[in-house]
Formats: structure tokens, sequence, C-alpha cells
């Protein structure tokens, strides 16, 4: 079985617990595989939590979950040094639940930002440094942020340098009622059955990292890459393109916009069985990727213009050379 197919099935056996939620499933995977980190952004029972436990599960790796609280501490995420007095090496670092391959921190904003700051160096360079050493993450290693739209009350914004580190912001919307009732049986079925979790068929790792090294070698044309280039500058400077963008927008994607918008689509033609980038991969990835990224200006907020408008004006009046 190729590796392609290995993945498909690991996306196959989550949906198969995650019912409705398929673009979620995809996202997440796309996330594992571009080697980034993910920001899901839904309403409470969207089964964002379920999602991220069942993939953990069936890839059999270490996932940690951080619920964040207002009186959580950085040294709770990372770990601090303790003191031996009896040991050769006075001050032993013991390692916080972010040295682990999943980490699910749940409710993101919920905590300030010291704490969210403490994720920083670890989403982007993959280590953490306490105390002058620095320690490495594990290979398979990945952020998975949730948060809660509507309920603002006790809650911390995240900050811009951390927002820009999320490869994609995921906003997940409710099932079909098709999907609802298969939900319920799905549930019903799980009541008492303690013994499902023993049977279920585990994906090697080995096949994320051998999928990421495939990856790689999709070939990008230029046109391609003036395409990205030019989507993320029209964010940035939108009166070239378009006047009314002008008044919507008032900060665009940074380089990390583009890079990810590279990886992204990439990693969607790999999925779809291609070897090379089309428009329609960046444009099936972009709303995804830049959403998180783009700051309306007092115009677009007054007309009630959103994000996801933008982004479709800037599709429209970006050209595929």
């Amino acid at each position: 079985m190729s590796t392609l197919q290995e993945i498909k099935k690991l996306q196959t056996n989550v949906s198969q617990q995650i019912i409705g939620q398929d673009q979620l499933i995809n996202r997440i995977l796309m996330g594992l595989l571009a080697n980034g980190n993910l920001l899901l952004e839904g309403l409470p029972g969207l089964a964002k939590t379920r999602a991220v436990k069942t993939l953990a599960r069936y890839l059999d790796t270490g996932l940690s979950r951080i619920q964040f609280t207002p009186d959580l501490l950085p040294a709770d995420i990372t770990g601090t040094e303790i003191y031996q007095p009896d040991a050769s090496e006075k001050f032993v670092f013991q390692k916080g639940p972010i040295f682990s391959n999943l980490i699910l921190t749940d409710e993101i904003n919920r905590a300030p930002a010291k704490v969210q700051s403490a994720l920083l160096e670890a989403m982007e360079e993959r280590q953490v440094t306490v105390a002058g050493k620095t320690y490495k993450m594990p290979a398979l290693f990945m952020v998975l942020a949730t948060q809660n739209p509507i309920e603002q009350e006790g809650t911390y914004p995240l900050p811009e340098a951390q927002m820009d580190r999320f490869v994609m912001h995921v906003k997940i919307d409710y099932p079909t009622p098709e999907s609802e009732i298969a939900i319920l049986a799905l549930v019903r079925s799980e009541e008492g059955n303690h013994s499902a979790q023993a049977t279920i068929e585990k994906t090697a790792t080995e096949h994320i990292f051998t999928a990421r090294k495939e990856i790689q070698q999709i070939k990008v044309s230029p046109a391609i890459d003036k395409y990205i280039t030019d989507l993320v500058h029209c964010t940035r400077y939108p009166k070239k393109f378009s006047e009314e963008l002008s008044k919507w927008i008032e900060y665009g994607a940074s380089p990390r916009g583009a890079l990810s918008l590279d990886k992204c689509s990439r990693v969607n033609a790999w999925l779809n069985g291609n070897d090379f980038v089309s428009p329609d991969d960046v444009r099936t990835v972009f709303h995804d990727v830049i959403r998180h990224r783009l700051i309306l200006g007092y115009e677009a907020s007054a007309k009630g213009i959103t994000k996801e408008q933008v982004m479709d004006e800037v599709l429209k009046v970006v050209a595929v050379l």
C-alpha cells in the first residue's frame, strides 16, 4: 500500500468517528502533513477535541491536552527546573506537557498573553528554552488550539505574533441533519462498548514522515509562485488591485502567509494524487491560510464586511498568469 493510500485510510478511519466534519478532518491532516500548527474555531460540541483525540488514537502517538485557564502559568506548559539536593546536578529540568507529539490546547484564549507566549518558540522553532538551555520537541510535533467564537467573557485575544504561527485557522460549522442522525447512532453504539478502542487499525507515524518527503517533491511552477505572491501582496497593498479592497484591509498577511500557502497547496495537490500544484490547489486552501492573518479596517467593520467576503474579493481581482 502506498503512502497516499495509508493517509487516505487514516482519513477514512477518523471520518467514521467524526461524522459530518469532513472539512475539519481534511484540514487537520493537511496541517499534520505540512508540519504546521492549527487553530480550530467553533461552537461547543462540534467535535474539535474529539477529532484531535481520535487522530492521536489512530496514529498511536502521544497526546497532551492542556486546558487553558486564567490562572495557568508558563511553567505549567513548558516545564521548570526542580531542585534536587542529593543529586549530582542540583537542578533537573522537569518537562511540561508541551513535550509530546500532538498538543491539544483547549480554549487557548482563556489564558493571558504571558501564557500564550510560552508557545511561541515551540510553535515556530520546535524547541523550548528554559534557564538558558534549549530542549528539542519530538519530531512529530503539532499544536492544535481550540477556541469558542462567541463566548468572550474572561478571554484574552491571541497576540498577532502567535496567530501568524498557525498554518491555518479552520472554522467549524454545524453538521447536516443527516449527519446528526448518524452521530446519534454512533454515540449509542459506543455506550458501554469499551473494547472498541482496542480493535482500531492504527497508522504508523512513519507514513507521516514519508508523506512529508513526497510532498517536498511536488512541482510548483513559476506561474504558481507568482500567483501565491500576488495573492499575499494584494492583502498588503490592496490599492494596487482594487479601490474597494483598500478601504477594507488595514493589515495583510506576512511572509509566513506565502510560505503557508505554498505548503498547504502542495499538500492539497498530493492528497489529490497530483505531482504538481494547480491554481485550484491554492484557491482551495486560501481562506483557511489567510483568514487569521488579515486585519480589517474601520470601514469594513462599519459596513459589516466579513473576512470571508474580503478573501473572496481578493481571489476575484488577482489573476492567474
